[in-house]
């Protein structure tokens, strides 16, 4: 099939692409690498008379350390991030799921804010903000404001973001003295969406006690997901102190409404997702107590 027909805009800055927006209303779907929305478009599983292409607007584009925090602007490539030194030291959470995003191909297109507002709860990158409390900032003919991660999915496919608002960067806290990260996934093709995964950050105190720790999962819900209970759980023990196995049976005893669909059954996801926590647990402390 062949996408239906549409209006191409390409607009030269974001104040220009969120007016667009604005003026268009619910007809208009910004395109940012076009990975997720181009084959949508083709298969017409959506149907827009408007693209607003942002390939122009340069401003949404880099990595730059600002204070605590990495920015990164929303149209930076995957394949960007990876090649970033700044990434790899700073995020390395973020370093570490972006070669698990499909192919090199997706990822030379593909862009980290595209990832994020597109909102897959089987992608990596949204589990990464959640673990992470990445701060989403974005514009609006209202002006700029900053979303937590937190509040940001709301559902299958969709954000916090009203449809004439744009996501403009991502700003990720820097790591800290004595923590580690780790991602585990499983997919039943190198490159394909993961069954169930698990993004782990892990932060230690002086005496080894955890300090902060967080738990995100991703193809395991309608939105990816922080393991809450699991977090609480853990919260000022020891980082040895509850087998692995157990942090993932904690895990994924949260989850309410598993998917079930032909790639897997709820029972299994669930399985598989408290396999990939306990793996990604593990590494992650193993690192921080090797820091």
């Amino acid at each position: 099939m062949k996408p239906a027909p549409f209006t191409y805009h390409a607009p030269e800055d974001a104040v220009e692409a969120v007016g667009l927006l604005a003026a268009l209303g619910e007809e208009a779907k910004v395109i940012a690498g076009g990975q997720s929305l181009v084959p949508m478009l083709a298969l017409r599983l959506a149907v827009f008379d408007h693209l607003v292409d942002l390939r122009r607007l340069t401003e949404l584009r880099g990595v730059e350390r600002r204070g605590t925090g990495l920015w990164i602007g929303a149209a930076t490539t995957q394949a960007e991030v990876q090649r970033s030194a700044e990434v790899v030291r700073n995020v390395p959470l973020l370093a570490r799921a972006t070669p698990l995003i499909g192919h090199f191909q997706i990822r030379n297109r593909g862009t980290v804010g595209g990832s994020i507002a597109h909102a897959d709860a089987a992608a990596e990158y949204p589990a990464v903000a959640l673990a992470l409390d990445a701060e989403l900032e974005t514009v609006s003919p209202r002006g700029w404001r900053t979303l937590p991660a937190a509040g940001f999915f709301t559902g299958m496919w969709s954000t916090a973001l009203a449809p004439d608002e744009l996501l403009t960067g991502i700003t990720f806290p820097v790591r800290r003295p004595r923590s580690g990260f780790a991602v585990e996934e499983f997919a039943r093709r190198s490159g394909d969406f993961a069954i169930a995964g698990a993004a782990v950050s892990v932060e230690l105190d002086a005496g080894g006690r955890i300090h902060r720790c967080a738990i995100g999962l991703f193809g395991l819900g309608p939105t990816p997901l922080r393991a809450s209970s699991a977090e609480k759980a853990l919260a000022g023990r020891g980082a040895d102190e509850l087998p692995p196995g157990e942090v993932g049976r904690i895990a994924l005893s949260e989850p309410e409404s598993v998917p079930s669909d032909l790639h897997a059954s709820a029972d299994y996801r669930r399985h598989v997702g408290a396999v990939m926590v306990a793996r990604a647990w593990q590494r992650a402390v193993k690192e921080a107590n090797d820091a």
